[in-house]
C-alpha cells in the first residue's frame, strides 16, 4: 500500500524541501538588502514611472501580454496534434479546425476593436 503513494510522498517531500531552501536560504546568501534612493524609486513595465501616484497606466501593456500568451497556448495544442495527425483521422481534424475557428473568431474581434495597434 505505501508503494503506490511513495512517488506521491517522494515529489511533496522535494517539492517542500525545496521551497524551504529557496525561503531560508536568501539570508544565507544574499546578505542583508540594503536600501538606496535609487532602489526604492517606483519602477513598472519595464520603464521608469513619470508623473504622480495616482496615474494610471495603459492597458494596452496587459492586453498584449494576455495576448500573447493565448495564442502561445495555441500553439502548445496544435504541435502535439500534428505530432498524431494521422493517428486522429477526421475526428481529430474536426475537433483542430474548432479550436482554431474560435480562435481566429477570437482574433478577429481583438483586430476589430484595436487591441493589436500600438499608439505610444
Amino acid at each position: 500500500m505505501i508503494a503506490t503513494y511513495a512517488p506521491i510522498i517522494l515529489i511533496i517531500t522535494i517539492a517542500f524541501s525545496l521551497a524551504s531552501l529557496f525561503f531560508f536560504g536568501h539570508r544565507l546568501l544574499g546578505g542583508a538588502a540594503k536600501f538606496s534612493p535609487g532602489r526604492m524609486e517606483p519602477f513598472e513595465s519595464g520603464s521608469e514611472s513619470s508623473g504622480a501616484r495616482h496615474v494610471k497606466l495603459s492597458v494596452k501593456f496587459y492586453l498584449t501580454a494576455i495576448l500573447f500568451v493565448v495564442f502561445d497556448i495555441e500553439v502548445v495544442f496544435l504541435y502535439p496534434w500534428a505530432v498524431r495527425f494521422k493517428e486522429l483521422g477526421w475526428t481529430g481534424m474536426g475537433t483542430m479546425v474548432g479550436f482554431l475557428a474560435v480562435l481566429v473568431v477570437g482574433l478577429v474581434y481583438v483586430w476589430k476593436k484595436g487591441a493589436l495597434e500600438w499608439e505610444s
